[in-house]
């Protein structure tokens, strides 16, 4: 299986990053992993032009970043993974752009039919946050369950890590977090 998985983090060593790790580890020994790192990419936000919307085949944005280059991985992938930091309530501006651009995946051919690139996408939200995963984790998780309803993707899971201070002290729920997202690939 090819899975993707992206660190919305602006920190690449990070609490987010710590447990993605601790993840990849125990699947990259039966599955192809790639990590991209959304510190290391450029993704505007999106125009809201429109322009994706003539072609119904791919994602068509205009704007030349590297949006279309992790979009061609991510409609390869049998699995992705969006592991996040949660900053305010949500993903932090340079996920949220990648988040964002997912409208170009949508096409209406006409206001009664629609197709999506992603249909039927395995996707997991891995999020990390300060506090408690109520007060702080519940509204990225319901953010990301509409924008992937909306694709059409099917949703594996969604984990939340509360209160990281830092990865060093994250330990044994890195863990624990990483096995049940390689026992919930098993759904697959």
């Amino acid at each position: 299986m090819k899975i993707i998985t992206i660190l919305g983090s602006p920190r690449k060593k990070g609490n987010t990053a710590a447990i993605l790790k601790a993840f990849e580890e125990v699947v990259m020994a039966q599955h192809e992993v790639e990590r991209i790192n959304i510190a290391d990419i450029s993704i505007q936000g999106c125009l809201g032009c429109d322009a994706c919307q003539r072609t119904l085949d791919e994602p068509g944005c205009v704007q030349r970043d590297d949006f279309n280059e992790v979009m061609a991985k991510i409609r390869l992938a049998d699995l992705v993974v969006y592991a996040s930091p949660v900053y305010v309530w949500d993903f932090p501006a340079q996920m949220k752009a990648l988040m964002d651009r997912h409208y170009c995946l949508v096409k209406w051919a006409d206001p009664a039919h629609m197709c999506c690139l992603l249909e039927g996408k395995h996707v997991m939200l891995l999020a990390t946050c300060g506090g408690s995963a109520e007060e702080n984790g519940d509204l990225i998780q319901e953010v990301f369950r509409r924008e992937m309803e909306y694709l059409h993707c099917r949703i594996l899971g969604k984990y939340i890590a509360p209160f990281c201070t830092t990865p060093s002290e994250i330990g044994d729920q890195a863990r624990q977090i990483a096995q049940q997202m390689a026992a919930d690939m098993l759904k697959l």
